[in-house]
């Protein structure tokens, strides 16, 4: 009986826990991924509610998700009640978690701190970002496969400052996904939005795992309008924030609040952290040159500490960067350089596919300091040299090998 009594009462308090978990508590485990899986309605405030108005909302108000800062230095609200046990509260409650890292903003934004305009330094700045994210979910109990937000509010865009942005985007999700954590990002349509948009099949760029639209439209569903075509982010990839800053009483407790609607669900296919991709560096093992290529750290656009040169000549002399591909596949590759006037114009790279080397000739003249395609290539399993830079061109200039990104499709 005392067994029968005790089953009964765990299903009632469990039925009735958004409103008896207390304020306080112990040690608590890491919460299931927040948002996860989530199509409704949900607010975003400055500073996390006490346990009170939230119990209050989650009684009487139509919203199941909550929106919270977690982390960055542009973060305008103190966050006392923001603790592991509130966020242990509230995923017991039934609420769904948006953690945000309000942090580093367009350059040519009016917020600070700024990202740096340079896109390499950008993007390492986006690791960082992201690294300090995860520190902070952790802390607060929000553990792996969770979904962080980074907020980058509205700014003018330009070319140099959409390259900036979508160069710390990419570093924030390649950091994430090591770490385990999904990545998300908050902007306006007309800026942010639109341009992490047109970047979609651009692979220079690492593709964002869901997207944040704001566009105050008052209409509570997740379209972008114009700033993002229907079919990209489209799998329960959008939250959609769609009033903003207006007061809103439930349970007899106002909360200043923008409003919400959400369609998300983590992706399917391996977790993050567990999709192949490989970066080689020229000063890191897999790289190999003769003699003849020398190293040179003049460039502030260079991936690491330096890079390699070398005069063209009618003889290959081959630059190679190994890789172990896990197998025979396509592989989307992806080449680093710094850019000068003095540099080649027709640098041949050599991609060494299972039907053969093809060669790739890229304008090291421009665009550098970014990761530019190359294309995909059906690249054969095993160890072995994958990519190469030749000195054998016509065209003039030093030829640069800097690095290279193998990532699996």
């Amino acid at each position: 009986m005392r067994g029968t009594v005790a089953r009964m009462l765990g299903l009632l308090l469990g039925a009735v826990a958004w409103l008896t978990v207390p304020a306080s508590g112990v040690a608590l485990a890491a919460t299931p991924p927040q948002p996860g899986t989530f199509v409704g309605r949900g607010f975003d405030t400055c500073a996390a509610p006490s346990q009170a108005a939230m119990n209050a909302w989650r009684a009487s108000s139509p919203y199941r998700a909550v929106g919270i800062y977690i982390s960055g230095g542009s973060r305008s609200c103190a966050q006392p009640n923001l603790t592991a046990t509130w966020v242990a509260n509230q995923v017991a409650n039934g609420w769904r978690l948006i953690p945000i890292e309000l942090g580093y903003q367009a350059p040519c934004g009016t917020r600070t701190p700024k990202m740096s305009a340079n896109p390499a330094t950008a993007r390492t700045q986006g690791g960082s970002a992201a690294d300090s994210a995860v520190s902070a979910a952790q802390a607060l109990g929000i553990g792996a496969g969770s979904t962080i937000y980074n907020d980058i509010e509205h700014y003018p865009s330009t070319a140099s400052c959409k390259a900036a942005v979508l160069s710390f985007l990419s570093g924030w999700t390649e950091r994430l996904h090591v770490r385990g954590y999904l990545s998300g990002m908050y902007s306006s349509g007309s800026s942010g939005i639109r341009d992490v948009c047109d970047a979609y099949n651009d692979t220079a760029y690492t593709r964002l795992d869901q997207l944040w639209i704001a566009w105050w439209n008052g209409v509570a569903d997740t379209d972008a309008g114009s700033y993002c075509p229907d079919d990209y982010y489209a799998n329960h990839q959008r939250l959609h924030q769609y009033a903003g800053e207006v007061t809103e009483t439930w349970g007899g407790v106002t909360i200043r609040i923008d409003r919400n609607y959400l369609d998300v669900s983590p992706p399917q296919g391996p977790p993050p952290g567990e999709e192949w991709t490989a970066t080689v560096d020229n000063s890191g093992p897999g790289f190999t040159a003769s003699a003849n290529w020398g190293t040179s750290a003049f460039s502030a656009q260079r991936f690491g500490a330096d890079y390699r040169f070398a005069s063209p000549v009618s003889s290959s002399d081959v630059a190679w960067y190994a890789a172990t591909t896990p197998a025979t596949d396509s592989y989307a590759i992806n080449v680093w350089y710094p850019a000068d006037a003095g540099y080649n114009n027709l640098a041949p790279y050599i991609v060494a596919t299972t039907t053969g080397n093809q060669s790739v000739t890229v304008n090291q003249r421009t665009g550098g300091g970014q990761w530019v395609p190359l294309g995909v290539f059906t690249l054969p399993a095993g160890a072995g040299n994958k990519v190469g830079v030749s000195r054998w061109t016509s065209g003039t200039g030093y030829v640069v090998a800097d690095a290279v990104r193998f990532t699996r499709l």
